[in-house]
C-alpha cells in the first residue's frame, strides 16, 4: 500500500497516565473561585485521608519509619488529589505539559511537606498528638501551595 501522509493526530505519542474516565467535555465550563476553593478543599479533604490513613497505618502497625511512611502516604494522596482535581476542580482536559508541571509541582510540594513533617515531629514532645498535629501543620502548607500554584499556573497550560 502506499504511503499517505500522517495528520498531527495520527503520529506516535506517549499515552497519558491512566485517569479516571470522563463521558461529557469536562473543559466546557469554567468554574468560579469560590466552587474551585469548596472542590478543592473536598478533594483535599479525601486525599488528606488517604495520605494519612496509609501513613499512621505504616508506622503504628507496619513499623515503618516516619520518613517512609510520609512519603509512601504523600504519593497516595497526591495521585488522588491530581486525578481527581484535574478533572472535577478545574475542569482541565489531558495534557501532557499539564502533567509534567504537576510531577514537578508535587515534587516540590513532596519536599516541604515531608521535610516540615520531620521537622515538627521532632519538635514535638513525644505525646499522642505529635504524629496529627506534624500531619496537619506539613499538610495545610503544602494545600495552600499546591492551590495557588495548580489554579495559577498549572490547569491554565493547555
Amino acid at each position: 500500500m502506499p504511503e499517505t501522509p500522517r495528520s498531527r493526530d495520527q503520529e506516535p505519542h506517549v499515552p497519558l497516565p491512566v485517569e479516571i474516565p470522563v463521558t461529557e467535555n469536562i473543559a466546557d465550563d469554567a468554574l468560579d473561585l469560590k466552587t474551585q476553593v469548596v472542590r478543592f478543599v473536598l478533594t483535599g479533604g479525601l486525599s488528606a485521608v488517604v495520605d494519612f490513613g496509609l501513613y499512621f497505618f505504616l508506622v503504628q502497625v507496619a513499623g515503618l519509619p516516619v520518613n517512609v511512611a510520609k512519603s509512601i502516604g504523600f504519593i497516595a494522596g497526591t495521585t488522588t488529589a491530581y486525578l481527581i482535581n484535574r478533572r472535577w476542580t478545574f475542569k482541565a482536559e489531558p495534557s501532557r505539559a499539564r502533567f509534567i508541571a504537576v510531577v514537578i509541582l508535587y515534587a516540590i510540594t513532596f519536599a516541604v511537606q515531608v521535610g516540615l513533617n520531620w521537622v515538627m515531629y521532632e519538635a514535638f514532645p513525644d505525646v499522642w498528638w505529635r504524629l496529627p498535629l506534624a500531619f496537619v501543620i506539613a499538610q495545610g502548607t503544602a494545600t495552600v501551595i499546591n492551590f495557588v500554584v495548580q489554579r495559577a499556573v498549572i490547569f491554565k497550560i493547555r
